[in-house]
């Protein structure tokens, strides 16, 4: 008998290693796709980008606005001039989740979880560029990259005292709008909020704050790039994203800051999805998304988890080694893309652009956001599309012909 209580205790620890590897992989998958798109950028006409320093908020600790360390959050902030001195672009950096202790320990160890790990410069590029030729819109603007470093898309307000953990979003992104409107964003005439991946999802959750923070005679609204995450069934016909995103809400007691206009109707977990909660938004809200998300691909549709006898390994990383069955699979997830921005698209104050290439963050890299090749859905490219929407100068819901019909795309290849 007690030899086979020994079993069964080493068994269950056996288990739950496994999961918990399982896990550390899941986020180390996320932040080193996400580091690794985010940061392979290329500059065109040998022009040298602008390098862009770090401005911690030293104002935060006081309201307990803190990274998952403890450690100030921070931003990158460059003035604008001329005409659009008092215009504001506010990006929210992406940089995937933590959804258990483990993960948020290894986080905290990272630039997505601690200032100490942040670079001190960062090249201001793609929307954020201060070059016409490269960002004819928002180049004289007043830009700001806000870092990314509590692992709930700017929404938790919580801690792990014992783990030594502060999930903070919620007061980090509430720190950093009060110190930007002490530098002069209160004066903004115009204003757009825009994110990347994690920081796309931000942007849809807390795009109507964001309205509130300024007067109605400001010209304000959203642009979420690669944000739009699909409740979408996994290739072993679980919902291997759903369960991610339940454990970072109930760790990081996310639920309290999500939009009312959805958790009152659904479970907290379904409204970290904005698939429920976009057609809500009142502020005219962009989306940006590409619709075979390699994001999405690798690890929500395909993860190794629900890859039980790895026959995805090849698909998930070049898109040209997909079986017809498994690129039947990929068409099936557009499809759901689609049927999700149905209700959204029907306002005419709300902007679309996507497009139907193996894409992850396609606004914070020049070749894709601007440039002589860059991605295009009829004759219009991406800055373009955007520029066009957030001027009224047209009205952009543009959705691309279904793989491999679209030539313009730059797609992801991973070795």
């Amino acid at each position: 008998m007690f030899k086979r209580s020994n079993s069964f205790g080493a068994m269950r620890m056996l288990c739950w290693w496994g999961f918990g590897f399982i896990g550390l992989m899941f986020v180390k998958l996320v932040q080193g796709f996400e580091n690794g798109n985010v940061t392979d950028m290329l500059y065109y006409n040998n022009n040298r980008p602008l390098m862009v320093g770090l401005t911690l908020i030293y104002g935060a600790a006081s309201k307990g606005a803190v990274c998952l360390d403890g450690s100030l959050p921070g931003y990158h902030f460059n003035r604008g001039y001329g005409a659009g001195s008092n215009s504001w672009l506010v990006q929210l950096e992406g940089g995937g989740w933590c959804g258990n202790v483990r993960n948020c320990i290894y986080s905290k160890k990272t630039r997505h979880g601690s200032s100490a790990f942040m670079e001190k410069q960062i090249p201001f590029v793609g929307i954020l560029s201060n070059k016409a030729e490269e960002n004819p819109d928002f180049y004289n603007w007043n830009r700001i990259k806000i870092r990314y470093c509590d692992g709930a898309s700017f929404t938790g307000d919580s801690q792990n005292e014992r783990a030594g953990l502060f999930f903070r979003g919620q007061r980090i992104w509430l720190a950093a709008m009060e110190d930007l409107m002490l530098k002069g964003m209160r004066y903004a005439k115009q204003a757009l909020l825009s994110g990347c991946s994690a920081g796309g999802l931000a942007t849809i959750l807390h795009c109507d704050e964001f309205r509130e923070m300024f007067p109605r005679t400001t010209r304000v609204k959203c642009l979420s790039d690669a944000g739009l995450f699909l409740d979408a069934v996994d290739v072993s016909g679980h919902r291997s994203l759903r369960n991610f995103f339940g454990s970072v809400v109930a760790l990081q007691g996310a639920q309290r800051n999500l939009p009312r206009t959805c958790t009152s109707r659904l479970n907290p977990i379904l409204c970290f999805f904005p698939q429920h909660s976009i057609a809500s938004v009142k502020a005219p809200l962009f989306l940006l998304n590409a619709a075979y998300d390699t994001w999405q691909i690798q690890a929500s549709l395909a993860p190794p988890s629900a890859d039980y006898h790895w026959n995805w390994y090849d698909c998930r990383k070049n898109y040209v080694r997909c079986s017809a069955p498994q690129m039947q699979y990929l068409q099936g997830f557009r499809n759901q893309m689609l049927r999700v921005v149905r209700r959204f698209s029907k306002s005419r104050k709300n902007g679309l652009f996507i497009n139907s290439c193996f894409a992850h963050c396609q606004s914070e890299r020049q070749d894709t956001w601007f440039a002589r090749d860059s991605p295009h859905i009829g004759n219009r490219g991406i800055a373009q599309s955007v520029g066009n929407w957030y001027f009224d100068r047209v009205q952009v819901q543009a959705i691309g012909c279904p793989y491999p019909c679209d030539k313009t795309c730059h797609n992801l290849v991973f070795n």
